[in-house]
């Protein structure tokens, strides 16, 4: 079942004034697109995506004042379908008697805002498309090194929190422990937050529960960050071959979106919080256009053929 926000919810966020429609306000939004409805002024409806908020601005109500009486109704009429959420009225400007009179007939709520159009439109936007957004809650533990968003993840007792302590003491920010709770935004990018109930909170086998604001600090948290990278902790195993070079790259699925997936072998005397780290400085550095596998590999090709050609 798709996602939903109430009208009534909009109305609450954004102190929106009702005029219209109050018995719509249970009304639910699906879609975070907004519509300003101009070429519908002027008769064409032909595809006109009314499952989205309607926004009137000044231009629209300008316009309508041009119309006479019979077309301003006709359009408003057609203007208030059933599958409209609600209509919004920005600038503060009055609504039109016809539009209030059909939208109270329809149970479709309208509202009026005393923001500019634009700035009203990128608000709720923003905030519809959180709403939204798909999510999901992976076991895992999100932590932001260097700017870089880095998941951890493995099975339980491997030693993912103590990793995260670790890099807390190091100079970098928790973001979330044990539950992980992603937002894909509708670019693909995912962002990852804490539940309320465990936000800041570390749990350390042995030790129990420990407040990591607290401890170190409100520069040792953030609220939420998006998730660069996904590092998967596994027990070594002597039979499996690993990546040596780090020429293989690897992605895993969530929801929807590619992340690169690098995986450490775990093994008493390794220091899982430094190898972490690096891989966060590396992936930056690949970001900008270095890679030192593939140069290593570039100049070790380069060798054997110049040792090849000595040889001939």
């Amino acid at each position: 079942m798709p996602k939903r926000v109430k009208v009534s919810e909009l109305v609450q966020q954004f102190q929106l004034e009702l005029l219209a429609g109050e018995d719509g306000l249970k009304r639910g939004i699906t879609v975070d697109d907004l519509y300003r409805p101009g070429l519908e002024m002027a008769g064409y409806f032909h595809y006109h995506p009314n499952e989205r908020v309607q926004i009137l601005g000044r231009t629209e109500l300008a316009f309508l004042e041009t119309l006479d009486t019979e077309e301003r109704v006709d359009r408003l009429e057609r203007l208030c379908d059933p599958e409209t959420p609600c209509i919004i009225v920005t600038r503060g400007l009055s609504a039109p008697q016809e539009l209030l009179d059909r939208a109270e007939e329809k149970k479709i709520p309208v509202l009026r805002s005393g923001v500019a159009t634009t700035s009203l439109i990128s608000r709720i936007t923003n905030f519809l498309e959180k709403r939204l957004a798909p999510t999901a809650t992976i076991h895992g533990v999100l932590v932001d090194i260097y700017g870089i968003g880095m998941l951890i993840t493995g099975s339980s007792g491997i030693g993912k929190s103590e990793t995260a302590l670790e890099l807390v003491k190091r100079g970098h920010r928790l973001v979330a422990d044990d539950a992980v709770e992603i937002r894909q935004m509708s670019d693909g990018q995912l962002h990852g937050a804490a539940p309320e109930l465990i936000r800041h909170l570390l749990e350390i086998r042995g030790l129990g529960i420990i407040n990591v604001m607290t401890l170190f600090g409100a520069g040792a948290v953030l609220s939420s960050k998006r998730i660069s990278v996904v590092i998967t902790l596994e027990n070594w195993q002597q039979e499996k071959q690993y990546d040596r070079l780090g020429l293989d790259e690897e992605t895993t699925r969530i929801i929807d979106t590619d992340v690169p997936l690098i995986t450490v072998p775990v093994r008493p005397g390794r220091n899982l919080a430094v190898i972490i780290e690096v891989a966060a400085m590396n992936y930056r550095l690949k970001r900008m256009g270095y890679n030192a596998a593939l140069q290593f590999t570039n100049k070790l090709t380069e060798t054997i053929a110049d040792d090849i050609d000595d040889y001939e």
